[in-house]
Order: C-alpha cells, then structure tokens, then sequence
C-alpha cells in the first residue's frame, strides 16, 4: 500500500482528468482481485458460500456479493450465540482472508465474510467508497434478515475497518464493533510515509476518514493493533481509538504486524471482547489483557 498510495498516487496528482485520477486511486486502494493464498484456501475449506443480491442505490444496477459462512459449534445450541460481519482490506479476496475468519469462528462467533464489488466472484465492477459501504450495508442487511434475534457485531481489518467504521455510525442495531490494524483517514496515511510532506491531500478522492465517523459508532468500539505493524503505524489506530466517544478499549498486541496481530493476540482479543461486550462465555482460556478501556 506504501508504493500504491504514495508513489502512484503522487504520479496520478500530476495528470489532468478528475474522472481518471479518482478510477486510478480506488485501483491503487483497493487492488480488486481473485487472489487469495494457500493458507487461505486450506482455511476457507468446509465454509459454505453465501450469495447476496440487491439493487444498487448508486448505480441502478443489479449486484452480487459473494461471502462464506463460518459456522461456530454453538450455534445451535444457544440462542444468544453471536454472529459476526467480517470486511477485510485490500488486495486479496474473502478467501484470503479465511485464516482471520477462523480466529473470529474460535472466539465464538459465527462470521460472515463477503468480497465487495470487484473481488471474488462478486460483481466485476471497480469498488469506491461509496460502493464498498453500500456493499457492507447490504451484507449487513442480509445478516439482520437470516439472524434477526442474534447479537450482530462488526468487524473490519485494515481498509474494511475503514468501511466497518462506516457501516457502525450508519446503523443502529449492531451490538459491537470490532477493527485491527485501522487508520483514521487515507490522507494520514499518505502522512506516515517517507514523502509525506508532499501535498496530496487535496488530489485524494477516496478519503475513507474513519476518524470523523468513528464518533457516530453507537456500540462499543474494540481497536486492535499490532505493534509492529509497518503498514498501518499504531499511532493512527491510537487517534482513531481517541476520535471515539462512547465505550471503547484500545488494544496493542506486542509484536503483532499488519497481518498476524489477529492470531498473535488471540488471547488479548478473548479478554477485550469479554470485558468491553459482555461475551462472558468467551472468557475461556483468557489472558490478562493490556487495554485502554473506558
């Protein structure tokens, strides 16, 4: 994302054409594919797909989004079991994302994982930002239909902790919002890098500032991030966690990067969520846990 947003993004400030500059930033952001990896694959295997049709607001077009299902043990057998929408980042598609939907599945919840626009087998169309939230508030509307008397949280890494931001300050009914390793805006981003210093917040169109939204979350709020996270430095997951103002906690997993916090802080995120959501249940196995919480 360094080389993609920062490079390429200053290269595009030069070119005239707003039409084109905008098409290249959500390529550069988003980087939509079909890719996914080993791990990843072996990780998706037994999740059912999940297909969700609805009619663009945006566009007037029909659209398609593909997900997985993970289903939790207890699903059945507790009535009160949660379920969860995961959103992931750039670049590679649901799939990849499999590895960290298995660590949600084994705090205990049941996940949905859905590929916006662009991704997957979903719709081939370039993603946004507009798209993505629209995209996100679908799958969510899927969800509160199948699961109605479920406890519905949300949870986004990286650029979907952007889009989770988004969705949690634009509905009401969720009962806890979730992101790891997360910025407060595109532009901060751009900031954190080597040639931050260059002026190109003004040529930015796909902004995602979380930061604004994050005060509009009306559940309690989890920001994870790892400490050796190079990508996404932990100081805008700390201002984001700042921006916030209900309840809220704030975890830094040591050594954690942009892409194993999830599973090196297994036991931080057990304890948070236990402490900060009053998933009592999934306090087994908890460790003591560092975390701001207020």
């Amino acid at each position: 994302m360094k080389r993609v947003i920062v490079i390429l993004l200053a290269a595009a400030a030069l070119m005239a054409g707003c039409s084109t500059l905008d098409e290249r930033q959500r390529q550069w952001i988003f980087q939509p594919s079909d890719r996914s990896w080993y791990g990843g694959t072996m990780a998706a295997e037994g999740m059912p797909d999940v297909w969700i049709d609805y009619t663009s607001q945006l566009t007037g077009e029909p659209v398609r989004l593909h997900g997985l299902w993970a289903e939790h043990d207890n699903f059945h057998q507790r009535p009160d079991a949660p379920v969860l929408l995961y959103l992931h980042g750039a670049r590679f598609n649901v799939v990849g994302s499999a590895f960290r939907v298995r660590r949600m599945e084994e705090l205990g919840f049941s996940v949905l994982s859905i590929d916006y626009r662009g991704f997957g087998k979903s719709t081939a169309q370039l993603p946004s930002e507009s798209l993505a939230a629209e995209d996100a508030q679908a799958a969510w509307d899927w969800l509160a239909r199948t699961y109605p008397d479920r406890p519905r949280y949300i949870f986004g890494h990286s650029l979907g902790g952007a889009i989770a931001i988004e969705l949690a300050a634009r509905v009401n009914d969720e009962a806890g919002t979730m992101v790891e390793g997360t910025f407060t805006s595109i532009p901060d981003v751009v900031r954190a890098f080597k040639w931050g210093w260059l002026p190109l917040s003004p040529f930015i169109t796909q902004r995602f500032e979380a930061v604004r939204r994050v005060k509009d979350v009306g559940s309690p709020l989890l920001v994870v991030h790892g400490s050796n996270d190079r990508l996404i430095k932990p100081e805008l997951g700390q201002r984001l966690f700042e921006a916030a103002t209900g309840r809220k906690a704030f975890v830094l997993v040591e050594g954690g990067s942009h892409h194993n916090t999830n599973s090196v802080g297994q036991p931080q995120y057990r304890a948070a969520i236990a402490e900060l959501f009053g998933l009592s249940a999934l306090s087994d196995l908890a460790e003591p846990v560092e975390a701001v919480l207020r």
